[in-house]
């Protein structure tokens, strides 16, 4: 059985990474950004907790080899199994709900971190670009 040829043409999500590494400011770019759903890996070991608010959300933190912190966070399961093939649960959040949020220390946001669509922001950059 062949493989649907629309299966390697990338997502709008990625088509719009693809736009910000040439244009940082393209608008139209950051607002389909902040409308996509982006998979938050949950890492196995964590626990459901009884009567946990379910607006909620643990990020799962990276320490980088400079000892800067990012969360990952993938527009695809692919995407993601090939970063962390170790994680099999995620939760769906727009990531405009999730910029608009974001906590006040340094923690970047890495998006689709090992792809060639990989797009990486400071924090300043995830609440003034993305949340919407």
């Amino acid at each position: 059985m062949e493989t649907p040829a629309h299966e390697d043409l990338p997502t709008s999500a990625q088509q719009a990474l693809d736009a910000l590494t040439v244009n940082a400011d393209d608008q139209a770019a950051l607002t389909t950004l902040a409308h996509t759903d982006v998979l938050v890996p949950v890492p196995d070991d964590a626990v459901d907790g009884e009567g946990a608010d379910a607006t909620m959300l643990a990020l799962p933190v990276l320490e980088q080899p400079s000892g800067d912190q990012v969360v990952p966070v993938f527009t695809t399961e692919g995407e993601m199994a090939e970063l962390l093939p170790f994680v099999s649960r995620y939760r769906l959040i727009p990531l405009g709900a999730l910029a608009s949020q974001w906590p006040e220390e340094d923690l970047s946001l890495a998006i689709d971190g090992s792809s060639s669509h990989a797009l990486t922001l400071t924090s300043q950059g995830v609440r003034t670009l993305l949340a919407r």
